[in-house]
């Protein structure tokens, strides 16, 4: 196995359009690195661009302690999955695995070991004699797989890999992915747009947008403490609430108001009367004295999950109200999801299945003041998390 060094990494087409900008990233060897972001974010290029499927416009790119910038894809010791698989439909699973190695005129008997080494670890053995057509999606995902396991490749490259499956397959798959890695110890890099798949199989996650990385870090780290309002809106489901709001500081207490401050203005816009104020916890309010936010617009997120309908937290945080008539009760089971609306913007609570609330009740909900982000409005960078 091997690391990798991407050094100021660029494209630029020849339209003038930059894919990607600047990019800088060391991978560990054995680590698990997921590229995710919107569509267009420049994750997939940059995957190609290690591949060798795209030209790199500038910086260095080293796979272990060589340069590669310049080295045919095939002589990079790197094995891609892609999400239509790219099986030869005449060949069974057996031959479909085996014709890289044959490629490389391996011999016979090594060529059976590998594939059926790797047909085991993936659980293909019964359909070795399959051509693809015959298979499942998550079973042609498989011998893709197979495929690039029996080259027993320095790097694993997976462009979005379980996108072509349905929903219970692609948590099923990237089980066995999580597995693969652990039985393997490999380096792998692996692009989604889906980042429940990033925060479950990464050891280390790149959000990207527009072509630059946003935040390089761990899945709990991008969570807890994402760097700006991109990451933090991108990574969650549903979700983090955002409230646009008036910082005020009065010694050493900071609050957030929430809402129309001028009455003249409301009426004058004919705005229903709306405001809540939110009292910072010390460490928090210390970030917003720091940097001179006194009387300024910040952005307040709270992740759903962090808002609470149930009257021992709201006796508890009687500074962190928000009051609202509930629009849509949501029941997943396990968990309810409450849509309601904060000075016209749409919130959502994530609470628990117990509850008596429902559509058209007003509900109370406190906020776990500990778990408040704050960003800074114009820049959109985090000031406390």
């Amino acid at each position: 196995m091997a690391s990798l060094s991407l050094q100021n990494i660029t494209k630029v087409y020849p339209n003038g359009v930059e894919a990607v900008k600047d990019f800088n990233l060391e991978v560990e060897d054995k680590e698990f690195i997921i590229f995710v972001g919107p569509s267009g974010c420049g994750k997939s290029t940059t995957l190609r661009m290690i591949a060798g499927l795209e030209e790199i416009s500038d910086g260095v790119l080293k796979i272990g302690d060589r340069i590669v910038n310049d080295v045919e894809p095939k002589d990079r010791d790197i094995a891609m999955v892609f999400q239509n698989y790219a099986l030869y439909p005449h060949m069974t699973v057996y031959d479909n695995m085996a014709f890289g190695l044959k490629l490389r005129k391996v011999p016979k008997d090594q060529i059976d070991k590998m594939v059926r080494e790797a047909a085991k670890i993936l659980d293909l053995e019964p359909y070795l004699e399959r051509r693809p057509k015959a298979l499942s999606g998550g079973q042609r995902q498989r011998v893709a797989m197979g495929r690039a396991i029996v080259r027993n490749p320095k790097v694993f490259l997976m462009d979005e890999p379980l996108s072509n499956l349905d929903a219970k397959l692609r948590v099923q798959m990237r089980t066995e992915i999580a597995k693969l890695h652990q039985r393997l110890g490999t380096t792998i890099i692996y692009v989604t747009h889906d980042q429940t798949e990033a925060m479950t199989l990464g050891t280390r996650i790149v959000v990207m947008k527009d072509g630059v990385a946003q935040q390089i870090d761990t899945p709990q780290n991008l969570y807890g403490k994402p760097c700006n309002l991109f990451v933090a809106g991108f990574m969650g489901s549903p979700q983090m609430n955002f409230l646009d709001a008036t910082c005020h500081v009065d010694g050493d207490k900071v609050t957030l108001t929430i809402g129309e401050e001028d009455d003249e203005e409301a009426a004058r816009m004919e705005l229903p009367k709306e405001k809540h104020v939110i009292t910072l916890p010390p460490a928090k309010a210390q970030k917003l004295i720091e940097g001179g936010y006194d009387g300024k617009k910040v952005v307040m997120g709270i992740r759903p999950e962090d808002l609470y309908d149930d009257e021992m937290m709201i006796a508890n945080n009687p500074n962190s109200l928000l009051e609202s008539t509930i629009n849509v009760y949501e029941l997943l089971g396990a968990e309810v999801f409450l849509y309601f609306d904060i000075v016209g913007v749409q919130m959502i609570a994530r609470v628990n299945p117990r509850t008596t609330v429902r559509p058209g009740d007003t509900a109370v909900f406190a906020m776990d003041t500990e778990k408040i982000h704050v960003f800074d409005k114009e820049t959109e960078v985090t000031i406390t998390n």
